[in-house]
């Protein structure tokens, strides 16, 4: 019986348990599996949907809160295969860019190509290295990404980041799509340093994604890391998977949007962010 998503998730995550556990060596005296004195994870930091849901479900800011259940890596939505891909030795790193390059040997000849002429003798070994830095975001850490750039401040107006370039790859046909994304919310006091919202996008954008999920996760992360007011997120993007394949329309851009808090319960407040980015 093949297991299921959830059973290969928690399955890693107890190794890695383990063997965190193994290298502190803070086991109590009584031999229980618990540890003593583990670092704390920023609370809100790197949140995941429950166990066998790979997109989150977000109804209002409330049931953000209460639907994601932490994730003591602070990774953020991490995939059965997140954790093993963080925690790799040296060796395993080499023998995964290794099996890679294999793969794209494979592909090569299987479209019909010489992987052993000239013009892509090194293809395989570029294309490994290119894809893993395509999709570091997975070793990502949010608490790091954030990094303490959390400040008390009496601001209670609208902080709006807009026209950051985003790319990724659509996880339907590895394709890139590209774009930029608006970013704005309203403090509860405390705010985000501005450069952490570019990297928050940033790091959800280097996994392989669809475009809707990728708009809730930085809006999540957001609201989870600072707990504004609310939080709106809007983002345009050009797919290639429709422009140079399938339906082939040059041109198309889609739009997609979450908003959470204010900006979803406020009409107001909604449109005068939708105003600003669009000046």
């Amino acid at each position: 019986m093949t297991p299921s998503h959830s059973d290969l998730l928690a399955e890693s995550l107890s190794k890695l348990e383990t063997s965190q556990k193994q290298v502190n060596g803070k086991t109590d005296p009584e031999g229980n599996s618990g540890t003593i004195g583990t670092p704390r994870i920023h609370e809100g930091y790197g949140f995941r949907p429950p166990s066998g849901v790979s997109t989150p479900l977000i109804a209002s800011a409330t049931a953000a809160s209460e639907s994601l259940v932490p994730d003591s890596n602070g990774l953020g939505w991490p995939a059965k295969s997140t954790y093993s891909r963080l925690t790799a030795t040296p060796e395993e790193k080499a023998a995964r860019e290794k099996k890679l390059t294999e793969a794209v040997r494979t592909i090569l000849d299987c479209i019909g190509e010489d992987p052993n002429r000239e013009g892509l003798l090194k293809t395989p070994e570029r294309y490994a290295k290119a894809v893993l830095w395509m999709t570091k975001g997975y070793e990502d850490r949010l608490a790091d990404v954030i990094n303490d750039a959390v400040f008390a401040e009496d601001h209670d107006e609208m902080v709006l980041v807009r026209d950051i370039d985003i790319s990724s790859l659509c996880e339907h046909h590895l394709v890139p799509f590209t774009g930029k994304i608006a970013i704005a919310y309203i403090p509860n006091k405390l705010v985000l340093g501005l450069s952490k919202l570019a990297r928050i996008a940033e790091t959800f954008s280097r996994r392989l994604q669809v475009q809707e999920r990728l708009t809730k996760q930085v809006a999540i992360a957001i609201q989870e890391a600072i707990k504004p007011r609310g939080v709106a997120v809007v983002m345009e993007a050009t797919h290639l998977c429709m422009t140079m394949r399938g339906v082939q329309k040059p041109g198309s851009i889609t739009t997609t949007s979450c908003m959470l808090g204010c900006f979803r319960t406020q009409q107001k407040t909604r449109e005068e962010f939708l105003t600003l980015i669009k000046r």
